[in-house]
């Protein structure tokens, strides 16, 4: 669910950039010393947008890394309590065994 969210932020943020970047006239983000206070606000949400983007990216994939490690200490932590119980299954089976011998005698 998290990682949806995060995804379509980055989505409606990237889509901001292109739209903003589309409708200037220069490429870049850096202003003029002559800019008006719309194109520094302008500049300064492309910066932003630009860092919320890659942030987003950063998290959902650190996200992705702590699922996966989540994943195989869960298997590694079941095979184990398999194994035990296979253990405790063949310790029971044996006394059983034995006292089967030792009623039949």
């Amino acid at each position: 669910m998290k990682i949806s969210a995060i995804n379509i932020l980055g989505i409606i943020v990237a889509v901001g950039v292109v739209a903003t970047v589309g409708c200037k006239q220069k490429s870049s983000s850096e202003t003029t010393p002559m800019a008006g206070v719309g194109e520094k606000a302008g500049a300064a949400l492309d910066r932003a947008a630009e860092k919320t983007v890659e942030m987003a990216t950063n998290v959902a994939e650190k996200t992705g890394e702590a699922a996966k490690t989540t994943a195989e200490a869960a298997k590694n932590v079941a095979g184990q309590a398999v194994e035990k119980t296979g253990a405790a299954l063949e310790k029971a089976g044996a006394a059983t065994e034995k006292t089967g011998a030792g009623m039949q005698q």
